[in-house]
């Protein structure tokens, strides 16, 4: 259900539905676009935009690839033929046969493409039927410019084989009557035959009109030419033209034998026509998706608005014909929020807001794409209400206000918890006091009714409701206060500032009378809109440093698990090292216990004979020698490997191995990487490596510190910046002082009219670590330049 009856026209909906249909190929196709509608079923939504999506991999290529060509209207042409012996002439079959070769051509087109990735248009298109009797039929009786064939029947092709005979002889006859008629001078030199009332004639001049014997047929508007047929022709012409009346009713025969063939066809032909059409439709409604950068978001059977990025497509498109571009909206309604009171300048893009809110999710619910990023969430509401613009009716006696009454008693009449109700300019319209007690009760209403909201207003009694009730929160539309100008920002979880005052002493009001009605207002009006200027700006800058911690915090998260998921590699090598290298030692005392027993039975056997027994020992050493170099290559080659801890033999360094080859390894020393030799190389334990890379970090962060003094400048100049850049660098730059231990620095803002000098000195009675701030001596810049002392 949607509210008031213009709505489509409040939100510019009959703008979108318009531009659609210029993209359709057949104006018949239109009629399916002016069918769209709100939907509250959340799978026919889900359906139509999983047509949308399927359609959207089809055009991403080409958006010219759908072969959809124009096709004319066939239901009155068919329901003047119902009737047997009607039949339809050979310029309407031939249209027809267009038609019908489309469908083939759309329907062969997806039969080619992957039916797993286009399931939905695969089955839509396999319901087209084609008709190949049909065209073939159409073949037998029209030529391919559609004229009626002579071969269509036996009869006719007798018929016009007789009338191509006479023709000849006629032309002929004429022609040798003309030549003699030249010759003896009684018609130009120049003439030739001419077609009179179906019938060939000679051209005479009027004097000489009585010397060719024959009829009179026609006579030029000047009267000094007669179009005589010849006697001679009469007869043959005479011929001619029984021959054409036959012609014509032996087609006649044929267009309704093959009329009568394909009268059965009919509903079927129009059902074919009429799926051809949607796929028209539908292309249409997604090539302006692809226009207008839409997409189909991620749907939820649930009231639900998370979208990032969201645009007001016609908007946007008028913005970027003038070079601009539009600011992107990021709202979010749910059941934690479910309305959202927004506040800020005027013409500061309160209403674009709502009616952006309103426009796409009306599109959406009409199964159209949207254009918001595609990491956004949708909803389904089973009504939307709007009270936006003025209402007056003259007819009905309703003023502004009245007429905002009458909608606000429907709303409460009808809403439910599934509505979503859009206001603009709440409680607007009559005395404020009053306007903002009903509308505060209004709201009051809407929160037990449980209904989501998007609500425009100035009045603070409703700022204040919003930052105290449950399911109702603030949001501002962002202003430049040191250009007072709009930023087109919608900021959730703050008030905004109607900057009334502001904005009056910007066009030049005289200054009594705003400082009149500064008194008028009272200081509590005033200090109010003061400080929730400064919680913006706080809140602002708070934020802006939580993103900045988080993603240190994060870009932290991932070293400190890149290093676990290191240690675990390293620790599982060592395991695997230790394992191996038992093995080794177990196969060496096998080894070297054989040898033994061999020696000693060498011995034995030679009775202690010395040179077999000198043989014996050199078999011993050389033994224990081959043991020795099998260690040592054990430790080097097998030991040691990439990202492996060493020092170099006889010094302390510690380095990590990120190069193997041969018998050299490439070794990161801090920010030095060197090659060294394998033999020349310890492993350390993680313990050295750990205590050795604190120290190489605290020694970096020390340097990084002097770096900083060394490189840190005394003085800011913010001149020329809007009052939030220059907050910004400012607080910065005051974290970066304090960092370097600096006692004392200088921010140059200008004089100008004091509103920056302002901002910023308010901003420094903030800091507690700050002992002090002043103007600079009036010899080294005075009022513009600020010093603070820590």
């Amino acid at each position: 259900m949607i509210y008031p009856n213009n709505f489509e026209q409040k939100i510019g909906f009959d703008t979108i539905r318009n531009n659609i249909k210029k993209m359709c190929v057949n104006d018949l196709s239109c009629t399916f676009i002016d069918k769209l509608g709100f939907l509250n079923d959340y799978f026919l939504i889900k359906n139509r935009l999983d047509y949308c999506q399927e359609m959207f991999g089809i055009l991403e290529s080409n958006v010219n690839i759908l072969p959809i060509y124009p096709v004319d209207e066939f239901r009155f042409i068919f329901k003047s033929t119902e009737v047997e012996g009607t039949f339809l002439e050979a310029n309407t079959i031939f249209l027809l046969k267009k038609l019908l070769e489309n469908i083939n051509l759309l329907v062969d087109f997806f039969l080619n493409k992957d039916n797993e990735k286009y399931p939905l248009l695969t089955k839509y298109v396999s319901n087209i039927e084609v008709f190949p009797n049909i065209l073939k039929e159409i073949s037998k009786i029209l030529d391919k410019n559609g004229e009626i064939k002579d071969s269509a029947s036996p009869e006719l092709f007798k018929i016009r084989a007789s009338k191509s005979q006479v023709q000849n002889s006629v032309s002929k006859t004429l022609q040798r009557i003309l030549q003699k008629a030249q010759s003896d001078d009684i018609v130009e030199r120049d003439a030739t035959p001419v077609i009179r009332e179906g019938r060939l004639v000679i051209p005479v001049l009027s004097m000489n009109k009585r010397k060719i014997e024959g009829i009179i047929h026609d006579e030029s508007a000047t009267g000094k030419t007669f179009y005589i047929e010849p006697s001679q022709v009469v007869f043959l012409n005479n011929k001619l033209r029984e021959l054409e009346s036959e012609e014509r009713k032996e087609i006649v025969r044929v267009l309704i034998a093959f009329t009568s063939y394909i009268r059965p066809y009919y509903s079927a032909i129009l059902h074919s026509q009429k799926l051809y059409l949607q796929t028209d439709a539908l292309n249409a409604i997604v090539r302006y998706a692809m226009r207008i950068k839409a997409v189909c978001p991620t749907l939820k059977n649930e009231c639900i608005v998370d979208w990032q990025k969201g645009r007001h497509p016609i908007l946007q498109e008028l913005l970027e014909k003038q070079g601009n571009s539009i600011v992107p909206l990021n709202i979010a309604l749910n059941q934690k929020d479910r309305i959202i009171v927004i506040s800020g300048a005027n013409a500061g893009g309160k209403s674009v807001c709502i009616k952006t809110v309103c426009l796409l999710q009306y599109m959406l619910q009409c199964g159209i794409p949207i254009p918001i990023d595609e990491s956004s969430t949708a909803g389904v509401f089973d009504s939307i209400f709007l009270d936006i613009g003025d209402g007056q009716n003259i007819e009905n006696d309703l003023s502004t206000y009245s007429s905002h009454l009458q909608n606000m008693k429907f709303f409460v009449k009808n809403a439910t918890d599934k509505t979503l109700v859009v206001i603009d300019e709440f409680g607007s319209g009559t005395e404020p006091e009053i306007g903002g007690a009903i509308a505060q009760a209004t709201l009051q209403e809407f929160c037990r009714i449980g209904l989501f909201g998007l609500i425009t207003t100035h009045y603070t009694n409703l700022k204040y409701f919003a930052e105290q009730t449950d399911g109702v929160v603030n949001g501002a539309m962002l202003y430049d206060k040191s250009r007072l100008k709009p930023l087109f920002e919608l900021k959730i979880g703050q008030a905004g500032s109607s900057f009334a005052l502001e904005i009056a002493r910007n066009i030049g009001l005289p200054a009594q009378i705003i400082e009149s009605a500064q008194q008028l207002v009272g200081s509590n009006a005033i200090n109010y809109d003061k400080l929730t200027q400064a919680a913006i700006k706080n809140k602002t800058y708070w934020e802006n440093k939580r993103e900045k911690i988080r993603l240190q915090s994060k870009k932290q998260d991932a070293i400190i698990n890149d290093y676990q998921a290191k240690l675990l590699e390293i620790e599982n090598t060592k395991k695997d090292i230790i394992r191996q290298a038992k093995q080794e030692a177990k196969l060496l005392i096998d080894s070297a216990n054989a040898t033994i027993e061999n020696t000693i039975r060498a011995i034995k056997e030679s009775h202690a004979d010395k040179s077999k027994t000198s043989e014996a020992r050199q078999q011993i050493k050389t033994f224990a020698q081959s043991i020795s170099t099998e260690v040592k290559t054990s430790k080097t080659d097998k030991t040691l490997k990439i990202d492996d801890a060493v020092v170099i033999k006889g010094q302390n360094a510690v380095g990590r191995i990120v190069k193997i080859s041969d018998k050299k390894a490439v070794v990161v020393f801090g920010s030095i990487r060197t090659s060294v030799k394998l033999s020349d190389l310890e492993i350390v334990s993680n313990n050295q490596a750990k205590k050795a890379t604190k120290a190489t970090l605290a020694k970096s962060t020390v340097n990084e510190i002097r770096k900083k003094q060394l490189s840190f400048s005394q003085e800011i100049d913010v001149r020329g910046m809007r009052v939030n850049e220059a907050l910004q660098a400012v607080m910065y730059y005051i974290d970066d002082a304090r960092m370097a231990n600096v006692s004392r620095v200088r921010i140059l803002h200008g004089t100008g009219e004091g509103v920056l000098r302002q901002a910023i000195r308010d901003y420094l009675a903030e800091i507690y670590y700050i002992k002090s701030f002043a103007d600079e001596h009036i010899q080294l810049g005075g009022a513009g330049i600020t010093v603070v002392n820590f």
